[in-house]
């Protein structure tokens, strides 16, 4: 872990995405559902250094980015979705984020393949 620094403003609104969407532990009406207190610590997060172990473990890989660069490990590899050009961790030869996104890619280019073959008919 190299030396604690402040939380840049997309780091600190990420941290927020996370917690609020994903994080098992929090709910908005009470808060932390395992502290007393209610508030998340990850809410309040203003410099890296000590993170709530479940966010550590179990949310921060969703975002992998993010947490190459909280924990400074090198940041994995991005592809750009064909579908929806967002960016992804691929695994192998993904060319799809997710599989809506294969549906879609799928349906394109069948559609695509269809109109040469109508095209080509014809000639």
């Amino acid at each position: 872990m190299t030396d604690s620094r402040e939380l840049t403003r997309a780091e600190r609104a990420a941290i927020r995405k996370l917690v609020t969407g994903m994080c098992a532990n929090y709910d908005s009406e009470y808060g932390c559902l395992p502290l007393d207190y209610g508030r998340c610590y990850m809410l309040d997060k203003w410099w890296t250094g000590a993170y709530c172990k479940y966010f550590q473990n179990a949310v921060l890989p969703l975002d992998p980015v993010l947490e190459a660069t909280l924990t400074g490990r090198e940041a994995p590899a991005l592809d750009t979705c064909a579908a929806c050009g967002k960016s992804f961790v691929p695994d192998g030869r993904q060319a799809y984020c997710s599989p809506a996104c294969q549906t879609e890619g799928n349906r394109r280019r069948s559609r695509e393949r269809m109109r040469k073959k109508r095209q080509n008919k014809g000639v």
